[in-house]
């Protein structure tokens, strides 16, 4: 892991205290610099929205922090879990995922993740708008895998589950996937992913992993074709989410399943993972793609990822894209 900058290290050493606190000697020793050049850092924290108390012969506490993403406090939580990768944090953006294929262009290591406030051109499957204004998070992660191109069949579903999984046990609560790229709570789309890739003849050169959550609603509200159809973490579990916390811990979880995924020890835990956050199973749906209309219930999936549906008249089929409604309950 790269050298952590001071920032860093003083909010990591100050979190591990919380509600303790930690004196002005213990942070220059462990940054290797005087109290006074301590000071100054803790300064450029204050004006990035951390708030400090000071007490007398004691030291200082951590008591305030950024509500919206901060590198500093992202990278502390990182460090505290061991986390791999790079994190680079931007105020704005055209889309995530694109600056993720530049920096690849670029020759950027890898792995590494782009975490956004706002994009200015999000977009989801076949270009569509995504709608991503600040309070939310937007997240690109990078990979340079060297794998078939067969091998990724599941990879976006894979992925899906996990950040289920976290989101899940980080806000107690039960989000679904919707195949093959959609999460959801209660039928409201909370988040969506969108994976995309470059070959060379018959290996994946570069893959970005593109996911857009919903942590908060906007400020004026959702937009009017939105309202009904879309919904926020916080809204569902009616409890705030804290952004970099929330950033930190799903960083290592991709990572994390990255690595499984390449490595090729995943299947098993696949299954369950799936079989626990699949939204479709069981539901009368109806699957568009390109002319072509089929309605049915869905069986799940088979192991390279396509989704099994059961026509009201003949065998199941297998579908690798699509678009899936689901039908209401009568």
């Amino acid at each position: 892991m790269k050298t952590p900058k001071p920032e860093s290290v003083i909010l990591q050493t100050l979190l591990d205290a919380e509600p303790g606190v930690v004196s002005g000697a213990a942070l220059a020793k462990e940054l290797g610099m005087s109290r006074v050049a301590v000071w100054q850092h803790m300064e450029k924290l204050r004006e990035q929205g951390f708030q400090f108390e000071a007490l007398h012969a004691k030291g200082y506490r951590l008591v305030g922090r950024p509500a919206t993403l901060n590198p500093a406090l992202i990278d502390a939580y990182r460090r505290a879990d061991r986390a791999p990768g790079v994190v680079h944090v931007l105020d704005e953006v055209d889309s995530t995922n694109d600056e993720a294929l530049r920096r690849l262009s670029n020759g950027d290591p890898t792995p590494f993740v782009i975490l956004a406030r706002r994009q200015t051109k999000g977009r989801g499957r076949f270009g569509r708008v995504w709608h991503s204004e600040s309070g939310n998070l937007y997240a690109t992660f990078a990979f340079r895998p060297e794998v078939e191109p067969a091998r990724m069949q599941t990879f976006t579903l894979w992925m899906g589950v996990n950040i289920c999984e976290l989101i899940a046990k980080f806000c107690r609560t039960d989000p679904g996937v919707k195949w093959p790229n959609d999460i959801l709570f209660e039928g409201r789309k909370a988040g969506g992913m969108l994976t995309e890739a470059r070959m060379d003849a018959d290996r994946i050169r570069d893959l970005v992993f593109g996911i857009g959550l919903n942590l908060t609603p906007p400020d004026g509200g959702w937009p009017a074709e939105l309202a009904e159809r879309a919904i926020s973490i916080g809204e569902y579990t009616r409890q705030p989410v804290d952004p970099n916390r929330f950033a930190a811990a799903l960083t290592g979880r991709v990572f994390a399943a990255y690595q499984k995924f390449v490595d090729g020890d995943y299947a098993d835990e696949f299954a369950d993972l799936w079989n626990r956050h699949d939204l479709l199973r069981g539901r009368n749906i109806t699957l568009l793609q390109g002319n072509r209309t089929v309605t049915g219930v869905a069986k799940g999936i088979d192991d390279e990822g396509s989704l099994l549906l059961k026509p009201a008249e003949g065998p199941v089929e297998r579908f690798r894209a699509g678009e899936v409604t689901i039908e209401k309950k009568k």
